[in-house]
């Protein structure tokens, strides 16, 4: 007879409620193996078959969701479960208070499924436009493992740091981009608009003219004479890029410039290491196997250079290789983070270690993009003012030298 799966709530010796699931012939020998690990049933179900094709359509029609919501999501859901509350009521008090009315509809619809006996990691897998591989198999190994209140509420941390960081970036870059923005409007203006009718007056005096003045008018007539061939071609580079960068090779090169982008790379780099770190920390404390974290972790990084570093560390670990030397072989690991995988590796406690790199390495970045926005200000500023000085300086100096003249 084939085996099912069935869910449970079970409570341990010490009180404590776990849920989960188990594999087992029928619900008897479920009840039996749940037993003699020494919890008491207190409820159990098989799980029911997924409903993808439905369930995928339902996908296809929901709305856009923030990360502020889905990151409020995995508090309401850590912290209700954390409170013992079973697994199908959580859902139905988080459906009952989500602010996004797609989050609300997709509760609704795993808390059926979850009544029915399937695991809500499953449930919300198959809403994969907002719970991503990562979320799912993170939820996936707290359930199995029997900690799955500590498991989301790792997970719903990292989601608040992702969104709090997403912020503090946004925030940052909101006063340099007025700047650029102001100083590419003036540049335009100026070009377009106020030398092309101060041209006339310098053509009619003659070819004396500074040096500074001819390359403006130069510069000047070559854009107002070319301006759609030049918006053309920004467009067509534009979606070029795009294509490129859909490729293996170009995701490859994209991602590598930003880990060595002056200045700002090494800001980058210490996120993305930041990003592996708490992730792959999270894998490992949920209980989900060290191959398939090291692959998930590095998906989260989003960068092509740091997946596949992961995967050849993964490759390494199941030839038998500790994680730190393969880490450390890689290159692409700085060494605080392989020396403190490697204290993990050898007291047991890789978790903890892993997020202390992530904390150290998250300071380093908010440090890094205070001193990137404080750099770049000025620098916008100082572009600007020089431009338009430049500007005026060959507007001035044709005057001064025609005065210069009828004296």
């Amino acid at each position: 007879m084939a085996g099912s799966t069935f869910a449970y709530i079970a409570l341990e010796p010490t009180g404590k409620r776990k849920t989960g699931f188990v594999d087992a012939p029928t619900a008897e020998a479920a009840i039996a193996a749940i037993t003699s690990e020494g919890r008491f049933v207190l409820e159990i179900r098989e799980q029911a078959a997924r409903k993808g094709s439905s369930e995928s359509g339902d996908t296809k029609r929901k709305g856009k969701v923030s990360r502020s919501d889905l990151a409020l999501f995995s508090r309401r859901l850590a912290d209700l479960s954390a409170a013992g509350l079973p697994l199908d009521r959580v859902l139905q008090v988080i459906a009952e208070q989500s602010e996004s009315s797609t989050l609300a509809d997709i509760s609704e619809s795993a808390l059926e499924l979850v009544r029915g006996g399937t695991p809500i990691s499953e449930a919300l897998s198959q809403y994969p436009r907002y719970f991503n591989e990562i979320y799912t198999q993170t939820l996936r190994a707290g359930e199995a493992s029997g900690q799955f209140p500590e498991v989301a509420t790792r997970l719903a941390d990292f989601q608040e740091m992702e969104v709090t960081r997403r912020s503090q970036i946004i925030s940052a870059l909101i006063y340099p981009g007025v700047l650029a923005t102001t100083a590419v409007g003036v540049v335009i203006f100026l070009l377009t608009f106020v030398v092309p009718r101060l041209s006339s007056i310098f053509k009619d005096m003659g070819d004396n003219l500074p040096a500074a003045t001819k390359i403006l008018l130069t510069v000047t007539g070559f854009l107002t004479n070319n301006g759609l061939f030049i918006i053309a071609g920004l467009v067509a580079v534009f979606f070029l890029y795009k294509a490129w960068a859909k490729t293996e090779a170009g995701q490859l090169a994209r991602d590598g410039f930003f880990l060595r982008a002056p200045v700002a790379g090494s800001v980058v780099r210490k996120a993305t290491v930041s990003r592996f770190a708490r992730v792959l920390g999270t894998q490992v404390y949920g209980g989900v196997p060290i191959l398939e974290a090291l692959h998930l972790a590095g998906l989260s990084t989003g960068n092509r250079v740091f997946k596949q570093s992961a995967d050849q560390v993964m490759n390494d670990v199941r030839d038998g290789r500790s994680i730190a030397e393969s880490m450390r072989d890689t290159g692409a690991f700085p060494p605080v983070l392989t020396h403190m995988v490697a204290i993990g590796e050898e007291t047991g406690d890789l978790p903890k270690m892993l997020g202390r790199v992530s904390d150290s390495l998250d300071f380093e970045v908010d440090t890094g993009m205070r001193r990137l926005t404080a750099m770049v200000e000025p620098i916008i500023v100082l572009v600007m003012g020089s431009f338009v000085g430049f500007v005026v300086l060959a507007v001035l100096l044709p005057i001064f030298e025609a005065q210069e003249t009828v004296k």
